[in-house]
């Protein structure tokens, strides 16, 4: 596995896993604890999650606190458009954000740590994105930013998408901004 592209300032990284391609298929690792060491990322993960979506669907922004929540994204079954943003109160990239296309075929990952928002589209008829979390979800600490915040600015490849009621009415990174749990997110 090796770092294929990084962002603002190295805190994001593409992750590429080396492929062994036979008659049968292929074989990769897609998680090995020296390896993620070596290249600078955590390497203790604490719950694992899955996620199938239809086209069209977006979740997200999503984000931790409590504790303190990084993520290792990647594309299981089909394709999807994985994001980060910043929202570390006092960062030079606050409110930017990084969206890469990752699939079953190019079976990139992104990382994404602590501090920073994360969401993903589906482009395909169908996906699922499997990532690996630094700590167990605590549902008083987590929340989330709107999706189409205009302050963000994130262009989706998608045009009417299809979104859970908490994501539809999900708060800006300015309201975000005026909560007293946003002081845990200091640059």
């Amino acid at each position: 596995m090796k770092i294929k592209e990084t962002f603002f300032d190295g805190e994001v990284k593409l992750l590429e896993p080396t492929i062994f391609p036979d008659s049968r298929g292929f074989f990769m690792e897609a998680y090995r604890e020296d390896t993620l060491a070596n290249l600078g990322l955590p390497s203790v993960y604490r719950q694992d999650n899955l996620s199938g979506s239809v086209k069209n669907v977006i979740r997200g922004l999503h984000f931790q606190w409590s504790p303190a929540m990084s993520k290792l994204m990647r594309v299981n079954v089909g394709t999807a458009f994985l994001v980060a943003v910043d929202i570390r109160i006092g960062s030079p990239t606050f409110g930017k954000w990084v969206g890469v296309e990752a699939s079953a075929d190019n079976k990139l990952q992104l990382f994404a740590p602590a501090y920073f928002a994360r969401g993903f589209c589906i482009l395909s008829e169908y996906a699922e994105i499997y990532y690996k979390c630094t700590a167990i979800y605590n549902q008083p600490c987590e929340s989330g930013i709107l999706f189409s915040d205009p302050d963000i600015g994130i262009d989706w490849p998608v045009k009417n998408p299809i979104l859970s009621d908490k994501d539809a009415k999900a708060q800006t990174l300015q309201e975000w901004v005026n909560k007293p749990e946003s002081k845990n997110f200091l640059y």
